[in-house]
């Protein structure tokens, strides 16, 4: 070979390697589902815009304009619909049970999340305290380790977790150190949090127990303020007994004989509610069976009190009376004003970013290939609070493709799935 042929030569390989570099890993590994042709919603990484979603070995591979469909194993067409990160649901109740005599902890009305996450387009759940350090262990193994769904926990400062009403007020039972030491030393792939809830004592002691725990473990704190009588002030519980990064659930909840509500009586946000999130006290809706009221959550909207997080607060109460799914709780937010990016924001990111869990929430490359696939259907529909009462929209969020670790696990119209004719019969069937 002339020195000019060989000149050339490295000349070919070095184009050659770099169409190969610039094309991107698409190239040089083959993609197990593409997602062609959505609009992709994704907030932390600041994507709005038509584009395509290429999956592999069960990460996101790549999300780009016009990737080659020629090195897909499955395309599937999502032309009009909207491609968003697997949504997280930062509050349900999912140690579900049958043991007697229990509300929530290994209880009935509890319920498995695989029947209710990815119909919603939800891959990842958080258990918000259903267990303590005394029965989590059972939590997991009976629910968490049998699901498909990812599931998250918030640890009880009640050691027995939520097992009754009765049991939540042993102060005794409260352990900011057991509880530290299961969430740093036994189960941090798992347990994100420390939850305080249903406390009746007049004073905060719950809340403190959760927060030197949440110190201990240095993780945040849920606190589920109320059934005190007289109602606790909550700028106090903002402003000196919780820490930024801190959580408050039941935002839009209505009930002053037991809390103190955001909206007062003449339809005003708080000024102090304003001053508490800009601190770095987390809002979320846990909207539940009793705890999302127009009355409370539309003139919060309008006058820009916007929860950080949206969640369900799933369980039996809540799933078939005015929350119903994930998709329908954030369809209310949408026709309250929000932006479609806000409301996927608020139940992608924003809970991530809360739990300490950044590895969820968004579709960068190399991220677990978690995934919703949304219709926005347009039309006249009707959107129920706790108590029954409507409100008017004409937009509404529907599930059609979820993925969870690159899998297919809920497909509304079989977007994904090829014809029944065009299918090679296999031997024997």
């Amino acid at each position: 070979m002339s020195g000019k042929t060989r000149i050339y030569a490295y000349r070919a390989i070095f184009l050659l390697a770099a169409m190969v570099f610039a094309s991107g890993p698409v190239l040089s590994q083959q993609i197990s589902i593409l997602l062609k042709g959505g609009h992709v919603i994704d907030p932390k990484n600041n994507i709005n815009s038509r584009m395509d979603v290429a999956i592999a070995d069960g990460k996101i591979l790549r999300v780009a304009k016009d990737i080659p469909a020629s090195n897909a194993r499955r395309v599937v067409d999502v032309t009009g619909m909207y491609v968003t990160p697997g949504l997280i649901d930062m509050h349900v109740h999912a140690f579900h049970g049958t043991e007697p005599g229990s509300y929530i902890a290994d209880g009935w009305d509890a319920l498995p999340p695989d029947g209710f996450t990815f119909r919603a387009g939800v891959t990842t759940v958080v258990d918000a305290g259903s267990a303590g350090w005394r029965n989590f262990r059972a939590f997991k193994s009976q629910t968490i380790d049998r699901s498909r769904t990812r599931i998250l926990a918030f640890l009880n400062i009640v050691g027995t977790g939520m097992y009754g009403r009765f049991e939540e007020q042993d102060v005794t039972d409260m352990n900011p150190v057991m509880t530290s030491y299961m969430i740093t030393r036994l189960f941090p792939e798992i347990l994100v949090g420390v939850k305080s809830a249903h406390y009746w004592g007049p004073d905060f002691t719950q809340v403190d127990k959760a927060v030197e725990a949440g110190k201990i473990a240095n993780v945040p704190v849920m606190v589920d303020l109320g059934e005190h009588h007289p109602p606790l002030p909550i700028e106090e519980l903002f402003m000196k007994h919780l820490r930024p990064g801190d959580i408050w659930t039941h935002t839009y909840a209505n009930a002053p004989q037991d809390r103190e509500v955001p909206v007062d009586e003449n339809g005003k946000v708080k000024p102090f509610i304003f001053e508490a999130q800009k601190r770095g006290i987390i809002f979320d809706v846990g909207h539940g069976g009793g705890a999302f009221h127009w009355k409370q959550a539309i003139p919060s909207v309008q006058q820009g009190f916007i929860a950080d997080v949206i969640s369900s607060d799933l369980h039996i109460g809540s799933m078939n009376s005015g929350m119903k799914d994930m998709a329908n709780l954030l369809s209310k937010f949408l026709n309250m004003g929000l932006s479609l990016n806000d409301v996927i924001l608020r139940a992608t990111w924003n809970p991530a970013k809360v739990i300490k869990r950044t590895e969820l929430g968004h579709l960068s490359e190399g991220a677990p290939a978690d995934v919703a696939v949304f219709t926005l259907r347009k039309g006249d529909f009707g959107f129920l609070d706790v108590r029954g009462t409507k409100m008017k929209g004409t937009q509404k969020l529907e599930a059609e493709l979820t993925i969870r670790d690159g899998r297919v696990v809920w497909d509304l119209n079989g977007i994904a799935a090829p014809m029944w004719d065009e299918v090679k019969p296999v031997s024997g069937r």
